[in-house]
């Protein structure tokens, strides 16, 4: 096996075969393939249990945990859905969903929600499920001591009280229309109260903890216990952590692993071509951002911004780095799927002549900038950053290209270095998007950029329960990120996973690639 992977991995390097090449070369290592996109569907429509599922994932680091107030990478993520339940979920139609909150009703306004728990789960240590446990892995995200990314969002809870065993009462200082859809956030995923030892997370998930070496490798066995009859089919899911994109791939052409996520770009229209493999293209809101510090200088400047969302020519990126497997970005994080999306924006396009009108308006002549930049950031990242290189270059802005590791991307160069690159998952509500990147005070506001009229418009918009006039403040806020923001997003990218067509059950979903980040317990292997 190892001769066929160095052949192609020699194949592959860069994408740079023709097609026609690529057939050839591929039959001469012993792949076959054939025309035509393959189908999303398995060898049968029934599940089938057993086996152990083998997942080649990229977005893993060994300085990552479990505990679910941490965690920001694909990895974790899809881990801790493995062995936790969250309190909703987002379907395949981005629609809120019940989880271990069975049902929900909003009082008048909008500011009272009463939640109310499944029946019959029970944890992995066989505890049942009860509101304690509930409001114990909700407040682990709230409170002066926490670090959780999430915090911010859950600030408008004023209360959060038990009603019974079973149900929750939910209190708020503003209506929001989308709780429901905030409490669907992969942070907030359960453990029994008290629970603290995230070495070793006990929850009511479909497989329960086995082996863990983080940014490594993990095994997670199959719940015989779990609530959900219609889930968790195989014996086991292993994790192995495969951030270079070559090797992910190498790895499932060779059966080492059954799926990949984050799928190459350069690569896509190739492997599709195999009779073995499906290729499963979700579109939603993944966005590819080039990220600048709104409170060091030059990019304190918004005419020096702007000078830099005029320098890029999107349409060649999509074409050349995402090979079209996405759409225009207008820097902005809404994308056109989300019922809030702002038609009205013009589409910014490439103008070397405004970038230079920019910076004479901020009285340059030219611009020198660092951009720092990693394939860890998003698929074609260092293809991207040396594009707009040149296209920035005939507007007066002057790039150089710092190549920072992968490994400590997400540690040492997000949200730190003045000018760098990075990537957003999206989120099910435009509200969720902005309270999680833009608002002032969130965690994750990666480029410090500040707006208090932003803030009081997004509180404002989330009250109401009218949706044309939700509509009307949403798209304020888009112009606003739009023309005054630090984030240039050049692209929306679609999600794409490769995997084994003996996977049964995969399908695409808006949110995150592998199902949302919960392809384990939805799939099963075919014998």
């Amino acid at each position: 096996m190892k001769d066929k992977n160095s052949a192609l991995t020699q194949l592959m390097q860069d994408a740079k075969l023709s097609r026609r090449g690529f057939i050839t070369s591929a039959a001469a290592v012993g792949i076959t393939t054939a025309y035509g996109l393959s189908p999303l569907s398995a060898f049968a429509a029934e599940p089938k249990k057993g086996g152990v599922l083998k997942l080649g994932m990229s977005g893993g680091n060994t300085s990552d945990t479990l505990d679910p107030t941490l965690f920001s990478d694909w990895v974790p993520l899809n881990q801790a859905y493995m062995l936790m339940n969250g309190l909703v979920e987002i379907d395949e139609n981005n629609k809120a969903i019940p989880e271990l909150f069975a049902n929900w009703e909003a009082k008048p306004g909008a500011t009272e929600w009463l939640f109310t728990l499944q029946d019959g789960v029970t944890f992995h240590n066989g505890k049942k499920l009860d509101a304690d446990d509930i409001i114990y892995s909700i407040n682990l995200h709230r409170g002066d001591k926490s670090k959780s990314a999430i915090k911010t969002q859950l600030a408008p809870i004023t209360g959060l009280t038990k009603q019974g065993d079973k149900q929750i009462l939910i209190t708020l200082d503003s209506g929001n229309a989308d709780l429901p859809y905030l409490l669907a956030d992969y942070h907030l995923l359960v453990v029994p109260n008290g629970f603290t030892d995230w070495s070793h997370p006990i929850g009511t998930g479909g497989f329960t903890f086995d082996q863990y070496e983080p940014g490594v490798r993990s095994l997670f066995k199959r719940n015989p216990n779990y609530w959900k009859k219609d889930r968790a089919f195989v014996d086991a899911v292993e994790v192995i952590v495969i951030n270079d994109p070559t090797a992910r791939t190498n790895a499932l052409i060779s059966g080492q692993v059954h799926a990949i996520n984050r799928v190459d770009f350069k690569t896509v229209d190739f492997l599709k071509r195999s009779p073995m493999l499906n290729i499963v293209r979700s579109s939603g809101g993944q966005h590819f951002t080039f990220l600048m510090d709104c409170s060091v200088a030059p990019f304190n400047n918004n005419d020096v911004r702007m000078a830099i969302k005029h320098g890029i020519d999107r349409q060649k990126i999509l074409d050349t780095v995402l090979r079209g497997y996405g759409s225009l970005g207008n820097d902005h994080p809404i994308p056109k799927t989300d019922r809030f999306f702002n038609h009205q924006l013009e589409q910014r396009v490439y103008d070397p002549d405004k970038s230079a009108f920019y910076l004479k308006k901020a009285g340059l002549t030219d611009l020198k900038v660092e951009l720092s930049s990693s394939d860890a950031a998003f698929a074609g990242a260092l293809d991207a950053a040396a594009l707009f290189q040149g296209q920035a270059q005939k507007g007066g802005i002057q790039v150089s290209i710092k190549r920072q590791p992968a490994d400590s991307y997400w540690d040492d160069v997000w949200m730190k270095a003045p000018f760098s690159m990075g990537y957003w998952g999206g989120r099910p509500t435009a509200d969720q998007m902005f309270s999680t990147a833009y608002q002032s005070t969130a965690k994750w506001n990666d480029t410090h950029w500040k707006d208090d009229k932003f803030d009081q418009l997004l509180v404002q918009a989330r009250s109401l329960l009218d949706d044309s006039k939700r509509a009307e403040i949403y798209g304020e806020l888009q112009s606003m990120v739009r023309d005054n923001g630090g984030a240039m997003i050049p692209l929306f990218g679609d999600y794409l996973d490769a995997a084994n067509k003996k996977v049964g059950g995969i399908k695409p979903h808006p949110m995150f690639n592998f199902m949302g980040g919960r392809l384990a317990e939805r799939v099963w292997l075919e014998a």
